[in-house]
């Protein structure tokens, strides 16, 4: 450990690491009703009540390699590996590795072949899956496109790693807090709908990232440590807390971006015009040969016309015309297409004349994306989360002004 508190790997893994095993609670003990605003951002928060000293731990599975041919799967301490019906068949010495393949539907490990295999580093070691070492076991299970990894681990130890990955460690606490709230009730939320025989979540932004042991410090270890068990809720039940890294002014209502209204996540007034924050406002420009190759399907284009947008300014389709047809695309559409970072942006054109043209008018030899915002808008602003905490709110007012109507509650393993 640095001094800054931060976990490194290189060739060698510290065996020195101290373990810190906690519990997640998962019944609900007790919820409270949130009251919120933009003036006062007024908490009523309920008792959080303790989980009692018989907790259990809740292994969250997470794929980290998935539909592989092969994978490297190693170890920091002893391990032992496991078949499907849980034998011991072998074990792996401290600091090795072995190859697991896929072979006609099933994993191979050197001699040994079963459906899965199960690798269980003794004394509180570490796993390793490709090159990133995690907390926790490893399962490497055969699945129709060959092979895939999953790191079992303890869901609150998860967390140390998602913070560090999804948010800067030297970011204030109470806004490290807020994301250990999201990211927990995130990763259960989706464990209960999205998970399957499997894994329940995935390591990417699909899912929300998870980088190992590197990702993690002593302040990702505090915030989670701080808000252990705790969930957000909507009637009794865990809300989908998305967050992204910064909306540009004002969040979105979940309709105008995705789907059905929620009521927990409404439009409200972003914090995220703080020093620092490179994705508030940025612009991009394009060549006419640029522009003409990422937008295709219309020769050269010509103009570029917003056609909806969200009562934010998000633009929702555009009408675009060049010298050979238009095309109408989705916002979404043209951020993939620009690799812009949100789709509340516009498109100016730049004139000019292009003697290989052979017209004395005037054509774009150039566009201009002007635009604000990181990511889909919906949910918890990081950099807004960043800017509240810099402002002297806490984690509790944090969450309750990106996550409307919601409730604290505290979670308990039978």
């Amino acid at each position: 450990m640095t001094a800054n508190g931060k976990l490194f790997l290189g060739q060698t893994l510290m065996q020195s690491f101290a373990q810190r095993l906690l519990s997640l609670p998962l019944r609900f003990i007790r919820s409270a009703p949130r009251k919120t605003s933009l003036v006062g951002f007024m908490t009523v928060l309920g008792c959080l009540l303790s989980a009692g000293s018989a907790q259990a731990a809740l292994e969250l599975r997470v794929a980290i390699e998935q539909e592989v041919s092969q994978v490297q799967l190693g170890t920091s301490t002893k391990a032992v590996v496991r078949d499907a019906s849980g034998q011991a068949i072998a074990e792996i010495p401290a600091m090795s590795s072995v190859m697991a393949e896929a072979d006609a539907g099933e994993v191979e490990i050197h001699e040994w072949e079963s459906g899965l295999f199960w690798i269980e580093p003794t004394d509180g070691g570490y796993v390793s899956i490709g090159d990133q070492w995690y907390r926790g076991r490893t399962q490497v299970v055969a699945v129709p496109g060959g092979l895939t990894a999953v790191n079992y681990v303890d869901l609150e130890q998860y967390l140390y790693s998602v913070v560090g990955s999804e948010m800067p460690a030297s970011w204030h606490l109470e806004a490290l807090k807020a994301q250990a709230v999201a990211a927990r009730t995130y990763a259960l939320y989706k464990r209960q709908h999205n998970g399957n025989a499997v894994f329940d979540v995935g390591d990417t932004t699909t899912w929300q990232v998870y980088e190992g042991l590197q990702k993690e410090t002593n302040t990702t270890q505090m915030a989670v440590n701080g808000t252990a068990g705790q969930v957000l809720t909507y009637n009794g039940q865990i809300i989908e807390s998305v967050f992204h890294s910064s909306s540009g002014g004002h969040t979105e209502n979940v309709e105008d971006i995705w789907s059905s209204p929620r009521p927990y996540l409404r439009a409200v007034q972003d914090f995220d015009e703080v020093a620092g924050n490179r994705g508030f406002r940025w612009s991009q420009e394009f060549s006419a040969e640029s522009f003409q190759q990422r937008i295709t399907g219309v020769g050269r284009v010509l103009r570029i016309t917003a056609v909806e947008t969200t009562p934010r300014g998000r633009v929702e389709s555009v009408r675009v015309e060049g010298d050979r047809g238009s095309r109408v695309l989705s916002g979404s559409d043209v951020r993939r297409a620009l690799g812009l970072k949100s789709t509340l942006f516009s498109i100016t054109p730049e004139m000019g004349r292009l003697a290989s043209t052979g017209s004395s008018g005037s054509v774009p030899v150039r566009f201009v994306v002007n635009g604000r915002g990181f990511g889909h808008g919906v949910g918890m602003s990081q950099w807004g989360a960043y800017g509240m905490a810099g402002q002297g709110y806490n984690y509790q007012q944090i969450v309750g002004h990106y996550f409307q109507s919601s409730a604290l509650a505290q979670i308990q393993v039978n």
